[in-house]
Parts: C-alpha cells; sequence; structure tokens
C-alpha cells in the first residue's frame, strides 16, 4: 500500500508558475512508476506527465511539454511538477498517482494509487 499527498496548489495568474508535491509512504517509493493527472469540471481525468523510478524517462503531454517539468527525489520519497506559464485552460484538481515497475504510463486505469488531489487554478 502506498498513501500520497499533494501540496502546492493555488490561484495564479496566467503565466505564472506553481510548483507542486507529492509526499508518499508506506511501500519502497524508489520502486515505483509516478505519474500526474488532472481533472477539470465537466471533464475526464487527464494524463499529464509520468516519471520512471530511475528517474530518467519522464514524459509528458504534447499540451504541457515545454511548461511542465516532472522530476523525483527517492530519498524524500517526493515526486514534484514544476509548472510554468500557465494557462487558464490548466486550471484543474491535480492529483499523483502511483504504479508499481519501471515502466511510465499514460492511462488512469494503469496506477494503482491516487493522491486527494489539489486544486490549481490559473486566472486570465
Amino acid at each position: 500500500q502506498v498513501q500520497l499527498v499533494e501540496s502546492g496548489g493555488g490561484l495564479v495568474q496566467a503565466g505564472g508558475s506553481l510548483r507542486l508535491s507529492c509526499l508518499a509512504s508506506g511501500r519502497t517509493f524508489s520502486v515505483y512508476t509516478m505519474g500526474w493527472f488532472r481533472q477539470a469540471p465537466g471533464k475526464e481525468r487527464e494524463f499529464v506527465a509520468a516519471i520512471s523510478w530511475t528517474g530518467s524517462r519522464p514524459y509528458y503531454v504534447d499540451s504541457v511539454k515545454g511548461r511542465f517539468t516532472t522530476s523525483r527525489d527517492n530519498a524524500k520519497n517526493t515526486v514534484y511538477l514544476q509548472m510554468n506559464s500557465l494557462k487558464p485552460d490548466d486550471t484543474a484538481v491535480y492529483y499523483c498517482a502511483a504504479r508499481p515497475g519501471r515502466n511510465t504510463a499514460i492511462m488512469h486505469y494503469e496506477y494503482d494509487f491516487w493522491g486527494q488531489g489539489t486544486q490549481v487554478t490559473v486566472s486570465s
């Protein structure tokens, strides 16, 4: 079992930045691939980014490439999502998720454990 707690969300103006953190507890964090998803009101949960257990193969949805960066610190059991040049369309609840193994995945059903989410609101 892995418990995930996100933090770092908030209200920011368009063009601004936020850094989300996801602290994991429970099983050995380093053996899990981590993903970030988001869900806007009335929309389905959307893949944002994923990072393998070694941190060497981050993967992003096209809409955030060049603006978002995910990284992890296995010593701190924490994964990060640095979000720059934010747009109103980025407004959503952001979730981190974990799946065992080294392969990244983009479908929400491929992840076994989820955090409670953190709200990100980008004003125009």
